[in-house]
């Protein structure tokens, strides 16, 4: 299994057999350097003993200076136990290449709220932007159902996102042939799907000011603000035209040009690009609500989508159906210059947190697309990748994806499998 990248990466660079993981205690403002030498791991932290700290400090320059520094957020629910898998898999397809990484550990959404009060800590705002990449697990949660919208954990996300200039996410929806029969349509339908949706993140209604809830004419009424620039517009364009350019040359615009004046802004950019720079991309443009049936009459008919935020929010989400679970996707949210954001699509799933029955392939995929495009490593990305469809083809399912014949496994236990596949 492999996701077409929309651009190529090199790396002609090779590090030392050592790694190191950074995990920051935000309550007692402690660090802990666990270095990964191939042997027995050593942790050392900076309230040690200074003679233990400085006869490692040579040493442990050295790893910093020569790791890719990736800021890990497990976040909730099912996020620390997934996280763990796909941080295991991710060291050892790295070891393969003679990769390495240097993973902080940073909180956020709920797990935030708890400890500061913030679901986008400054702490970890710091982190991300100091990182390489971002790898994020899930947030939210009932736990924090009834907390004010400003301060819910869905808020550390989007200020997240808008911290990085994270504005372009990919979303893969590829239905593997080993899954066809787990989705709820019929095989005929899906096999074969390989649908690559590029959504505009940090823009559009999600963001857009004004907003609010206040008390007109004696009622409480609830408003919202969907607003597009042409250069957000034209930024997202190209991504989505290079992408397609890639892939089979075919490219959807989706929006709701006959009612709504920022789709209208949004067909006339997209089109004018098009016209002008892409000639080679067959372009085509789509309402909503018709790309929303279409995509489940035809979804073959779909190669490369690009969108606003709340329909590209809509539509993922109803792609990854096509493909028989949640579970099984990663996403990839990439900036201009910065550290891009890699997480799974589905959300933290508290109902079964801490159960070991959560599905960690979509994380470990995410870490995989963290390789791809944001490290320069696809070899990595392959080893990876190839695991997964190495776990599935030996008949290994957890529950969302169990089919009859298949030998149903936990979340731990299929991050085993992948491993032995590695």
């Amino acid at each position: 299994m492999r996701f077409r990248p929309f651009f190529e990466l090199h790396s002609t660079s090779r590090f030392h057999k050592t790694s190191l993981i950074v995990r920051f205690n935000p309550s007692t403002a402690a660090i802990k350097m666990i270095a990964i030498n191939m042997g027995p791991t050593r942790q050392i932290g900076l309230n040690s003993q200074m003679s233990l700290r400085q006869s490692h400090q040579r040493s442990l320059s050295t790893i910093c200076n020569a790791t890719h520094r990736i800021t890990v957020l497990p976040g909730d629910g099912i996020g620390p136990e997934i996280t763990d898998v796909a941080i295991k898999v991710l060291q050892a397809a790295g070891d393969k290449e003679g990769e390495q990484f240097a993973f902080t550990e940073a909180l956020i959404g709920g797990a935030a709220i708890d400890a500061h009060q913030d679901p986008y800590p400054e702490v970890t705002e710091k982190s991300c932007k100091d990182s390489d990449a971002v790898l994020l697990a899930a947030i939210g949660g009932y736990k924090w159902d009834s907390l004010p919208p400003v301060q819910r954990p869905e808020k550390g996300l989007l200020r997240l996102r808008a911290s990085l200039n994270a504005f372009a996410n990919l979303r893969p929806a590829v239905v593997l042939p080993q899954l066809a029969d787990a989705s709820t349509l019929k095989r005929e339908v899906v096999e074969g799907v390989d649908i690559l949706i590029v959504r505009e993140l940090v823009g559009g209604i999600y963001f857009g000011q004004p907003r609010g809830i206040e008390v007109r004419n004696g009622e409480r009424v609830g408003y919202n603000t969907d607003i597009y620039s042409e250069s957000e517009i034209d930024r997202i364009a190209r991504v989505a035209f290079e992408a397609a350019r890639k892939r089979k040359g075919r490219l959807c615009s989706v929006e709701k040009s006959n009612v709504l004046e920022v789709s209208q802004l949004w067909k006339e950019v997209v089109t004018r690009i098009g016209e002008k720079d892409y000639p080679d991309v067959e372009l085509s443009h789509m309402y909503i609500d018709n790309a929303a049936m279409q995509m489940i009459r035809n979804p073959k008919s779909f190669d490369t989508i690009v969108t606003g935020n709340i329909f590209g929010d809509i539509l993922s989400d109803e792609a990854s159906m096509l493909t028989g679970s949640l579970g099984m996707l990663p996403s990839a949210s990439i900036s201009s210059g910065g550290p891009g954001v890699y997480e799974p699509v589905h959300g933290s799933a508290p109902d079964i947190a801490g159960k070991d029955l959560a599905n960690p392939l979509a994380m470990i995929l995410s870490a995989a697309m963290m390789c791809r495009y944001g490290l320069a490593l696809p070899k990595v990305a392959d080893r990876i990748e190839s695991a997964v469809t190495g776990a599935l083809d030996a008949g290994y399912r957890t529950g969302d994806i169990m089919q009859t014949g298949m030998k149903q496994v936990g979340c731990k236990e299929m991050g085993d499998v992948v491993l032995q596949q590695l």
